[in-house]
């Protein structure tokens, strides 16, 4: 049963006053009351029963793209932090880039490095630039423990605050739902439901920064937007724009966020 709405909010604040964390570049307090490893080993086991159902693609050129990408951004992201003395929120990463085969329009990063591409995103992307966008984009969500702040919330909200352990433990299916709303692995495993608006300015935010930092140009960033504008318009928009700021918005927030982005850029 659940509690009612002024209890849960009344352990939200306290929880949150004691258990909060700070997003990397953007300084914005967030609840994190799930140990990192914790969350880790949980997308472990989550990301490798997703490669077993699905089919990774056989093109060599596209699969070595997006891990030569990958590998670029993962520098970039530890560079960031280790310049930061941050480098131990990275303890325990184990970055994988894989390329898959379906038509969805879509790309994810679970908590750890764990990163997935859908050869449908790859024809807006069109060269390594665009997915260099796609990709700092989608480990931002990872680095800034998106995942791990929806499950905080939700085991506040759903389970009065107690810890993933215990959830495990003692509420099984609860707390696998709640997984599955943090990260996405909706009712088909693999296929992300959309993070909050904030979560995805925020991500753009970050994302714009690693992949200027692994020799990107950031400008790059507007273009692919366009295109997926262009994707979109006159049907249903793709899985990846679920709930995303509207095209114009987040166009306009990028060149806002332009000129940091380009202190960042080395040719």
């Amino acid at each position: 049963m659940k509690m009612p709405i002024k209890i849960t909010s009344v352990i939200f604040l306290v929880i949150f006053s004691i258990s909060c964390s700070v997003v990397p570049i953007t300084g914005r307090k967030q609840l994190s009351i799930i140990p990192a490893s914790q969350m880790m080993a949980a997308s472990y086991q989550q990301y490798d029963q997703f490669l077993k159902e699905n089919k990774r693609s056989t093109d060599k050129q596209k699969t070595q793209m997006i891990k030569n990408v990958g590998a670029k951004i993962q520098k970039a992201v530890e560079q960031y932090f280790a310049q930061h003395n941050l480098s131990s929120e990275l303890n325990g990463y184990r970055w994988e880039f894989n390329l898959v085969e379906s038509k969805d329009v879509n790309a994810w990063c679970m908590p750890g490095g764990k990163v997935v591409f859908y050869t449908g995103i790859l024809p807006i992307c069109e060269n390594d630039l665009g997915v260099a966008v796609v990709m700092g984009h989608e480990i931002a969500h990872a680095i800034a423990e998106h995942g791990g702040e929806r499950m905080s919330q939700g085991l506040v909200a759903e389970l009065g605050g107690i810890g993933l352990a215990l959830a495990l433990e003692d509420k099984p299916k609860e707390t696998q739902a709640l997984w599955l709303t943090a990260f996405g692995i909706g009712t088909q495993l693999g296929v992300m439901l959309p993070f909050s608006r904030l979560h995805e300015s925020e991500a753009d935010h970050l994302g714009l920064i690693f992949m200027a930092m692994a020799g990107y140009n950031p400008q790059g960033a507007v273009d692919f937007w366009k295109r997926m504008a262009a994707q979109k318009a006159g049907s249903a928009p793709p899985e990846f724009l679920s709930t995303h700021p509207s095209d114009a918005t987040r166009i306009e927030n990028l060149k806002k966020l332009m000129p940091e982005a380009l202190k960042y850029y080395k040719k």
